[in-house]
């Protein structure tokens, strides 16, 4: 083996030891959106990168993520109230997840991975406007999520239906 592709084998197992390290002493964990909660009946804006969805996208008009981060909101499976005891039921058995907030029209989880710790925020709303459940889950870190948020608010779409 070429003594250059040695020491490049041993410069990734270092970066790698040193990213898992940083994870698990939580300098990967960022800090909470400043803008949790329902104000003027929405969630938060999406971000402003590529890491972040949101059903109330449309209602941030000139925003640059606007259509990458729309998503449809859940549909209620009962009343809102009903829709969010369920959602919360979810919440408990999803690996990583923890609840950090819940009321009758509202439910804040936060999501952390399990290698590197990364959290993410996630809102749900009874909208008794529009008799939905509007949905943000956004990275707190990163200009990119590869798509994880969007796929667990489809996967929790999915086994809401289900219930």
């Amino acid at each position: 083996m070429p003594p250059f592709l040695k020491w490049l084998g041993i410069g990734a197992a270092v970066l790698a030891a040193l990213l898992w390290s940083a994870g698990q002493a939580g300098l990967l964990s960022g800090t909470p959106l400043g803008d949790l909660g329902v104000r003027d009946g929405k969630l938060g804006r999406p971000s402003e990168t590529r890491n972040s969805v949101s059903s109330q996208a449309r209602l941030w008009p000139g925003h640059p993520q606007r259509e990458y981060a729309e998503i449809a909101p859940l549909a209620l499976r009962g009343d809102g109230a009903a829709t969010i005891a369920r959602l919360k039921t979810l919440m408990q058995t999803e690996p990583g997840a923890t609840i950090i907030e819940s009321r009758a029209d509202y439910l804040y989880v936060q999501y952390t991975s399990r290698l590197l710790k990364f959290v993410d925020d996630v809102e749900f709303w009874f909208d008794p406007a529009d008799g939905v459940i509007q949905v943000r889950s956004s990275s707190r870190i990163g200009r990119s999520d590869f798509g994880v948020n969007r796929r667990r608010v489809e996967a929790l779409r999915e086994r809401l239906a289900g219930l």
